[in-house]
């Protein structure tokens, strides 16, 4: 199934270019339960959910096109990402560096975490801030977890997995620490929708693309992952307790570039969904 989050916070099943909206059972299947410290309600209630939902024909329903997709998990504890996790990201990287000792690489920099505030649907679009400096596009495949779980083995990790979607880890270059140049609000765009982990045989053999204003920019398969999606939850694990909703970022591929206010980012991934996300302006409340 393919689970999102829309409009004044709804939930909706998208069956084609429809989305049914199932609010009224989610609601249902979360009356009354236990209030969770850390993590997603609706994630950590996924099974329960889809097998309250029935025939889809029973919902109101809207088209995709008119409404604005959130982000599909709303609350989870953490953004966790990996950095250059393919190796031609790390050259292309690497080249803007003439002269410079080569980067510690994922194996030794590990992971490391994006502001929760960061978060966007991709119907919300990206708000560039700090127009005078570089904003780049990393079109990325994201594990979302369904299960708590800590220290588990590579063999064990996508047995805690809900399902996966697409991501956009958005970054303004400079001298500051990534998690700070990549924590910008609506720098964290995750999206469309959830698929659930029984419609992607193996998150390992997936491939995607990305269009900005109809220029192809990566053309990546995560086949080429450094650390595989195993390797990345259980390494994750090893360091963080990880809860329903939390996301993992798996990397960047080769072809990262700039975005400017009115540009049109557009993600290809026959398994799961089309991307489309606008670039604005960021408005500053100060004036």
């Amino acid at each position: 199934m393919k689970f999102c989050r829309f409009d004044d916070e709804r939930y909706g099943v998208v069956e084609g270019d429809k989305v049914h909206d199932i609010t009224s059972v989610v609601e249902k299947v979360l009356a009354g339960k236990k209030k969770q410290r850390w993590g997603d309600a609706m994630i950590a209630h996924l099974d329960e959910i889809r097998a309250a939902v029935g025939a889809l024909s029973a919902y109101p329903s809207k088209a995709v096109a008119d409404v604005t997709l959130l982000s599909p998990t709303a609350n989870p504890s953490k953004l966790i990402a990996a950095p250059t996790n393919y190796h031609a990201h790390v050259a292309e990287m690497e080249a803007r560096r003439p002269g410079q000792p080569p980067g510690k690489g994922i194996a030794g920099a590990g992971l490391f975490l994006k502001a929760n505030s960061a978060m966007v649907g991709t119907g919300e679009g990206v708000h560039i801030r700090f127009l005078d400096k570089l904003t780049e596009h990393e079109l990325e495949f994201m594990i979302v977890i369904g299960k708590e779980c800590s220290q588990v083995s590579e063999a064990e990790a996508l047995d805690y997995v809900a399902g996966y979607c697409l991501s956009l880890d958005m970054t303004v270059r400079g001298g500051e620490e990534r998690s700070m140049r990549k924590s910008i609000d609506s720098y964290a765009v995750i999206g469309p929708w959830l698929v659930t982990k029984d419609e992607i045989a193996d998150p390992n053999d997936v491939p995607f693309k990305l269009f900005v204003n109809g220029e192809m920019r990566h053309d990546a398969h995560t086949s080429d992952l450094i650390f595989n999606c195993q390797k990345l939850i259980s390494l994750a694990s090893d360091f963080y307790t990880l809860y329903p909703g939390d996301v993992i970022f798996t990397g960047a591929p080769a072809g990262v570039g700039p975005v400017k206010p009115g540009d049109v980012m557009t993600g290809e991934c026959d398994k799961l969904g089309p991307l489309v996300v606008h670039c604005h302006a960021y408005k500053n409340p100060r004036g």
